[in-house]
């Protein structure tokens, strides 16, 4: 038996999703949820073999559902089941524990595929996302200060969703003044002044909805 669970905060594609999976013999969808707390709460209390994660999740993106998911079950696997396939999203979720990555655009092709080697506990990243880590590394970014960490991210989302410092600390499970820390150096590091401009970059690079 095949246990997982299904994160993505449109309730039509975590029904496609569960459609999918359970006509498979032997695979059961245990859980679902529609935002990153939610996914970490429902893990938490239902140990699945897989968890498919989509990286747009309300409160707590999938990265860093799959850090805190990573620390409290080593051995749930997580695939990113996402629409973006940017290089540094890709580098990042390697970073936090990700083992499977696939687009929903290629769904049909390769989802399937992934639970199962997934299951086995075999890394699952399709041609082209392996060609995009081969081209990042070989490029060797010469402005890798200006990028921002999985962890920073998370919290440019959180702050673009409109969540204060200490809302932002509890989600994060992190200090209040480690949150305001990182806001800080987020704001020097993008040279940005003000929270609407943070606001902006979220949204213009795709961490939160417009």
């Amino acid at each position: 038996m095949i246990r997982i669970l299904v994160a993505d905060d449109h309730y039509i594609v975590r029904e496609g999703l569960r459609a999918i999976l359970e006509a498979q013999p032997g695979w059961q969808v245990v859980a679902e949820a529609a935002d990153g707390k939610e996914a970490i709460l429902k893990a938490i209390a239902t140990t699945p073999d897989i968890a498919v994660l989509d990286y747009s999740l309300p409160l707590i993106n999938g990265l860093e559902v799959t850090r805190q998911m990573r620390s409290r079950l080593p051995k749930t696997e997580v695939l990113l089941f996402t629409m973006h396939d940017n290089e540094t999203l890709i580098e990042n979720s390697l970073k936090v524990g990700v083992r499977g990555y696939v687009l929903k655009t290629n769904a049909r092709r390769y989802l399937i595929e992934a639970i199962e080697s997934l299951a086995i506990h075999k890394p699952f990243f399709p041609s082209h996302i392996s060609q995009a880590l081969l081209c990042s590394f070989l490029k060797r970014r010469t402005h890798s200060g200006s990028t921002l960490t999985s962890r920073q991210r998370s919290v440019v989302q959180l702050i673009a969703e409109g969540h204060s410092s200490k809302e932002v600390a509890r989600l994060l499970e992190i200090s209040v003044k480690t949150a305001e820390t990182h806001r800080a150096t987020i704001m020097h590091k993008l040279n940005l002044s003000s929270s609407t401009a943070l606001v902006r970059y979220a949204v213009r690079n795709k961490l939160v909805e417009a």
